[in-house]
């Protein structure tokens, strides 16, 4: 064994798990020849040597970059032709990390923390991208040996430090590939069939439909739902499907099927939602209402039937997430599993949310959804006061932010996630409302960022506006499952207009759905006191200290964005006087 300067290439299959459990022979029998056709014909041409191969990767080693590089380009030029006898959901796709390093070769193996850094980097790709280091950038002639892209300082998984990452395609090209996966892979499907009238009562078969196409609509108001068409599911109208075919027809993860009886006045309904994979009943109810209720604007019928659909679905979601082990996991699974430990604000559900995150982008980093909610949890990391390094999370979200808008420039969620992170970290208000209002013009129905937006006047003492913008986002949000997010806020903005009593109102409802939300204990604290419940905001403040006991008024002015402007002033004051330390 030998130390010398080598370039070490990592190749591996994307989404592996999958791909064998569809079709394990085949895979195995693709892959094996394609690792013969690397090693006999690929890379004795460009002086390279397959070090071992790693079951569904490769290790291969080179003496210098530019063979490398070659070897790595005609290895993936070479599986996209062998992909074209196969449909397209049996595509071997891979993704590739290089380093250029000083390393231990041995006549089986190469060791080293070059190694390790080329799996990292490895990490970075989406399938069909190669990402190499800095060193292996700066040995590379852009426009000649390949086309290079700038992916700039990224954080890599037990790395304390940034890396700087390129990737690189052939050149002549640019590497603009799509997304890994779709929006709509960030989203479980559900299939809504028409209702089944029961009895021979003077309902119409017509209202099955009517039933249906409301909660279609109702449940298309989320952005976490698929929803497969009324006219794909009015098919199986009145037929006595299993619910496992009616998945495999619909291509749905979950099916809403229901019976209806009653007359020209009341309606009766069973309802129940199943698991298309198991079969599994996970949720069911029997509801009665007024027939007129039903064609009124505000129908509370559909509105509870939504609402159980959403929180049955989080749950199951969250369950899977917690039985199997993540390479299995489907992307929505970790995405919802994510966003709902989040929104806990425990200590052990925050941080396995960042795992889910991490695994996700692992998985398809230049999707800008989980790079989006990432950069939210270092924000809500800061805010519950659980930051060892300030400064550090706010670094890390807005390099979050930047990679998911370097992917996709127009992403709503990413803009008003950058809009928060540059409001409650960097305080840099006016770039801040920039973002916000680009988030919008992409979707003006985009809850959040009214949301936030509203919460950004209500800091610089704009009261009435941000009393409007956070109202709009509870309009846009009737039945998010973070509600008490939204009520928290809501609440903040409130406070900035003197509206007090509907400050704690908000408060209070929040802190019913999450007692773990300091920012919300805050608002109330400040609004009992301005309402004159002293001993209300006091008690208020102590379980708010409990929670986090490091508070200070002071310290809490030197983090709010709000400590320049007038409301700053006077919630720092009624935080005095309830008993918040200097």
């Amino acid at each position: 064994m030998a130390w010398a300067t080598r370039a070490v290439l990592l190749v591996d299959i994307v989404e592996s798990v999958r791909l064998i459990e569809q079709d394990e022979s085949g895979v195995i029998y693709r892959w094996l020849d394609f690792v013969d056709h690397v090693k006999t014909i690929v890379l004795p041409r460009h002086n390279g040597r397959l070090v071992k191969s790693l079951g569904d990767g490769m290790l291969l080693d080179f003496e210098d970059v530019r063979s490398a590089t070659a070897a790595a380009l005609e290895i993936q030029r070479t599986i996209v032709l062998r992909n074209d006898a196969h449909p397209q959901d049996k595509h071997i796709l891979l993704r590739m990390g290089m380093e250029l390093s000083d390393v231990i070769v041995a006549p089986d193996d190469i060791l080293g923390r070059g190694v390790n850094l080329a799996a990292r980097l490895m990490t970075l790709a989406q399938p069909g991208e190669i990402v190499v280091s800095q060193q292996v950038r700066d040995r590379l002639t852009a426009d000649l040996d390949a086309d290079v892209e700038d992916m700039g300082d990224c954080f890599l998984r037990h790395l304390r430090h940034p890396v700087r990452a390129y990737r690189i395609a052939p050149p002549g090209s640019r590497p603009a590939i799509a997304p890994a996966m779709s929006l709509d892979d960030m989203a479980p499907s559900i299939a809504v069939v028409p209702f089944s009238p029961l009895g021979g009562g003077h309902l119409q078969g017509a209202l099955g439909e009517i039933l249906a196409e409301e909660i279609i609509r109702t449940l298309s108001r989320s952005s976490d739902i698929n929803l497969i068409s009324r006219l794909s599911t009015s098919a199986f109208r009145g037929r006595n499907f299993p619910v496992e075919e009616l998945g495999t027809r619909l291509h749905a993860d979950y099916v809403l099927s229901g019976a209806y009886s009653g007359d020209e006045q009341h309606l009766k309904l069973d309802v129940e939602l199943a698991e298309t994979k198991s079969g599994r009943i996970l949720w069911a109810d029997y509801l009665q209402d007024d027939m007129r209720a039903l064609l009124s604007v505000d129908h509370g019928l559909i509105d509870h039937m939504v609402s159980g659909i959403s929180s049955a679905v989080m749950s199951r979601e969250l369950q899977r997430a917690r039985a199997y082990p993540l390479p299995t996991l489907k992307a929505y699974t970790l995405l919802i599993s994510a966003i709902s430990l989040m929104h806990h604000l425990s200590r052990p559900d925050f941080e396995e949310a960042r795992r889910f995150l991490e695994a996700l982008i692992e998985r398809s980093p230049r999707q800008p959804i989980p790079l989006a909610w990432l950069a939210n949890w270092h924000v809500l990391r800061v805010q519950q006061g659980w930051s060892s390094d300030e400064r550090q999370d706010a670094y890390l979200a807005l390099e979050c932010t930047k990679r998911a808008l370097d992917a996709d420039p127009e992403c709503s969620l990413a803009l008003a996630i950058n809009g928060f992170a540059h409001t409650n970290l960097l305080k840099q208000l006016d770039v801040a409302q920039e973002s916000y209002e680009n988030a919008l013009s992409v979707n003006p129905s985009n809850a959040l960022a009214w949301l936030l937006k509203g919460t950004m006047h209500a800091f610089m003492s704009q009261g009435q506006q941000a009393v409007e913008h956070t109202e709009r986002a509870l309009r846009l949000s009737p039945l998010d499952p973070h509600r008490y997010f939204y009520d928290s806020l809501a609440a903040t903005a409130c406070v900035a207009a003197r509206q007090y009593e509907r400050a704690v109102e908000l408060a209070q409802r929040s802190l019913r759905a999450n007692r773990q939300h300091t920012s919300t204990l805050r608002v109330l604290t400040i609004a009992q006191w301005q309402l004159g419940r002293h001993e209300d905001s006091r008690r208020t403040a102590t379980e708010l200290l409990r929670l986090q006991p490091s508070l200070t008024v002071s310290g809490w002015l030197s983090r709010s964005p709000a400590a320049p402007y007038p409301i700053g002033r006077e919630s720092a004051e009624a935080l005095r006087q309830a008993g918040v330390p200097d």
